[in-house]
């Protein structure tokens, strides 16, 4: 099992808001808001990054953005490499395709880790069947659906929830559905995917 680090530390270690702490990230209390530097005792020094620590900070922002470990990622980009078309765009889509990502992404989490906990304690549906794997990859016309349980608590919220182009929520229901497998156009903006791609090509 890797260290643990605290995820408002993660997000300071990237001097940017990787918004892993859901409401947390966008009140006055964000610790980011508060020192924006990397933690530490050298912290807040300038310090100018080499080439290759560039990409190392790319590689580990997008890693913590989802939430995986070194192994996992590095999993992912080996298969996003054997894949036809662009290896960063492959790799993003693979990861946005996760079912722990699809769950935040449809309003039923507060964060991508709040999505992990909901669908390893078994509150997610596939097609009418529990699924409480994180790393399940969705497909096409494939819906999502939220156990009866945690229905109360997101009733107003999803009510102002808008998802990305390709999910559909129906906010009665409670059901999300795949409609087409996600783009480059719609994945996360804040990763220089060429970046990583580098990284792992060095």
């Amino acid at each position: 099992m890797g260290r643990q680090i605290a995820q408002c530390k993660m997000c300071r270690r990237e001097k940017e808001k990787l918004f892993l702490k859901g409401e947390k990230c966008f009140g006055a209390k964000c610790p980011v808001e508060k020192r924006k530097y990397p933690p530490g005792q050298h912290g807040a020094k300038v310090m100018r990054l080499t080439e290759y620590a560039k990409r190392l900070r790319e590689k580990q922002k997008a890693r913590r953005i989802y939430g995986l470990n070194e192994r996992q990622f590095e999993s992912y980009f080996d298969k996003a490499d054997i894949m036809k078309g662009d290896t960063g765009q492959n790799l993003l889509i693979l990861l946005e395709r996760r079912l722990d990502n699809v769950v935040y992404k449809l309003g039923f989490a507060a964060s991508r880790a709040a999505a992990r906990q909901i669908v390893t304690h078994g509150h997610i549906k596939v097609n009418n069947r529990k699924v409480n794997i994180p790393s399940y990859q969705l497909r096409e016309n494939e819906e999502i659906i939220l156990s009866d349980k945690l229905l109360t608590l997101l009733r107003e919220k999803l009510a102002e929830h808008t998802p990305p182009a390709w999910l559909v929520l129906e906010e009665e229901s409670f059901k999300g559905r795949v409609v087409h497998l996600p783009t480059s156009d719609d994945t996360e903006k804040m990763i220089m995917v060429p970046l990583i791609v580098e990284y792992y090509s060095r």
